[in-house]
């Protein structure tokens, strides 16, 4: 399969720097299964905690470009023209350069081991000449923890490698003489020429010895990774429509599977801001529940097994541990958190704050019971077992949810405002309906007549009080005249595919959405941008109420908001430009929850319609 590049609404063909940043559009991604680097178009690494995502970052000239750290790797000419693509089946990143004098690529890879990722962080980047002669530049400049630390040269025997409270840093390069060094910043020059190649390494260890890799030994790295990612890609099954954009965003999303514990990160990044006024920037490097159940859905359809098992049974076990609460994510490591710091540095283009943590940990959200029991719903479909001490997890969380669905809460949004949100409402009704199906199916006890009932006394309540008659939409919640795009969910729980929910996506479309792009709920616009999953839910639902032809046409643009290497962040303004954390594991999910909707309820209704016409 050959990977296409995208015309994206603001790609250009090589982004210069104001004040030291790029557009956040710029950025691929590369990952091992632990920590993930983000690559701009100029070739520069501005982003990599070490040893995993939720680390504090070596590198993080993102949200600061004076201090942060960076690892530039570039042609010395300025002029030079840049193409980038994924190795197909690959998060593996490749940059073309084309000067006045030559060519040359750069392969991108966070190397991977024989039996998979290695004990320590390990970016091999990989300079090939392909004709002519370039003149390259390169620098490795560590940062300062998001100012916290001061970096240290520490010269030994062995080589100079690089320390900073508790991380160390080795660089190791082939054919990249002469190096000039200042302390602990390194750079220097070299000339590619046709058939050329150059290595340069970094490897990053926390509290724990550094391995010194031979150059030979990462080039031999790089391939093999390669060939691992390509043998993961072999094992996906989709062939369905926008195949490219489904591959390329589960290949997204397997770089935020936090392998040590099975855990899904919403995002590797924190504090890429939402929108240009500032003030709603988050820290996205947690599990949140929500993910998870999407993505084992989407992995589930694709036979993709082992990420599979390893969420189900680290999202279950986690909700053991934590059993006084249902808390709506938690750290990679299956701990809970409420406590936030900000950091003093500007923040991406001088937008802040810089925030470390996230608020959100002890929230009450009803929708977190669908979330889990949905879960786990998908995995039985797919022939699976529970085992026993899941089941009683489960059959206390039903229980729990016939007990707190009347209960407000902070919506799926995280809203401080607690109310009795609709959808919230709509999503202990998926929990209950979920229960009774894991009932039957044999894999839990548990009073089923008492979940029934519950399921049937919230579907009332929503008729009752989420229903606006006058204004023909479901409302964000009692009272209000508000929408709010979550409910478009609920067309592919199949709570409602009806009339109710059909005049709500279109109320929707008149009053959130611009172009593509949907805004989250009423309210909204003035304080962020677009939120990219909102659309791809928007395509889902159309489909589930029979407005085929729309959805495709929706997906259609979508698809084509990625930037060149297929990648989506959070939001996108109205103006074509990438805000929040990148990649957003959610928008990448939406994509293909709208893909695998599209096509199966396309199928569904058109093998309605040939049994229509055979009566």
């Amino acid at each position: 399969m050959t990977e296409r590049t995208r015309d994206t609404p603001d790609a250009t063909e090589n982004e210069e720097r104001t004040d030291g940043y790029v557009p956040l559009r710029s950025y691929g991604a590369i990952g091992d299964g632990r920590t993930v680097a983000l690559i701009a178009r100029d070739g520069r690494i501005d982003w990599l905690p070490i040893p995993g995502m939720d680390s504090p970052p070596v590198f993080a000239s993102i949200v600061d470009a004076e201090h942060g750290g960076h690892i530039a790797l570039r042609p010395a000419d300025g002029g030079a023209e840049v193409e980038r693509q994924y190795l197909p089946g690959t998060n593996v990143l490749v940059t073309t350069w084309t000067t006045p004098s030559g060519q040359v690529t750069v392969t991108d890879a966070m190397v991977t081991g024989v039996a998979g990722r290695l004990p320590w962080a390990e970016i091999g980047r990989c300079v090939q000449g392909v004709r002519g002669s370039v003149e390259m530049e390169w620098a490795v400049v560590p940062g300062t923890l998001l100012n916290t630390a001061e970096p240290k040269r520490l010269d030994t025997a062995n080589g100079t490698v690089i320390g900073i409270d508790g991380v160390t840093i080795a660089i190791v390069e082939q054919g990249f003489d002469p190096v000039h060094d200042d302390g602990p910043r390194f750079s220097g020059r070299f000339d590619t020429t046709e058939g050329s190649k150059h290595i340069l390494t970094i490897v990053g260890t926390h509290d724990e010895p550094i391995f010194m890799p031979e150059p030979e030994r990462t080039m031999a790295g790089i391939d093999r990774t390669i060939e691992n990612w390509s043998q993961w890609s072999s094992e996906f099954s989709y062939d369905g429509p926008w195949a490219e954009a489904v591959q390329r965003s589960a290949l997204a999303l397997k770089l935020l599977i936090y392998s040590p514990t099975g855990a899904i990160a919403a995002a590797p990044t924190t504090s890429l801001p939402e929108d240009r006024t500032g003030g709603k920037n988050w820290d996205y490097r947690f599990a949140w529940v929500r993910d998870l159940s999407y993505t084992v859905h989407a992995l589930t359809r694709f036979g993709l097994r082992e990420e599979t098992h390893a969420a189900v049974s680290w999202v279950m076990r986690t909700i053991a541990d934590h059993d006084e609460t249902m808390p709506i994510f938690y750290r990679l490591d299956g701990s809970k958190t409420d406590e936030v710091e900000e950091r003093d540095v500007p923040g991406w283009q001088g937008i802040g704050p810089v925030t470390v943590g996230n608020r959100a940990g002890n929230q009450l959200q009803l929708g977190v019971w669908g979330d889990v029991f949905e879960i786990m719903r998908q995995y039985v479909r797919a022939g699976n077992v529970l085992d026993r001490k899941t089941a009683k997890v489960l059959q206390q969380l039903a229980d729990d949810a016939c007990h707190r669905w009347e209960e407000a809460d902070s919506g799926m949004w995280e809203l401080e405002d607690t109310q009795h949100y609709v959808s919230s409402k709509i999503g202990c009704w998926q929990a209950l309906d979920a229960a009774a199906e894991l009932h039957d199916a044999g894999m839990i006890d548990g009073p089923r007549d008492k979940w029934i009932e519950n399921r049937e006394l919230i579907e009332q309540w929503v008729s009752d009080n989420g229903w606006d008659e006058e204004r023909g939409y479901y409302v964000m919640y009692p009272g209000s005249d508000a929408l709010d795009t979550s409910i478009l969910l609920h067309a592919m729980s199949a709570f409602d595919r009806g009339p109710r929910m059909e005049s709500t996506i279109r109320a929707i479309e008149e009053r959130l959405q611009r172009g593509p792009l949907v805004y989250r709920y009423s309210g909204i616009e003035d304080e962020e941008s677009p939120f990219v999953a909102c659309s791809f839910w928007l395509a889902a639902a159309m489909a589930c109420v029979g407005r085929h032809d729309d959805a495709r046409h929706l997906m259609d643009e979508m698809v084509d908001q990625a930037n060149e290497v297929g990648l989506f962040s959070e939001m996108i303004s109205e103006g074509g430009e990438f805000m929040g954390n990148i990649p957003q594991g959610l928008s990448h999910l939406a994509l293909i929850q709208a893909a695998l909707t599209i096509e199966e309820v396309t199928a569904e209704d058109g093998a309605a319609d040939d049994g229509a016409d055979e009566d």
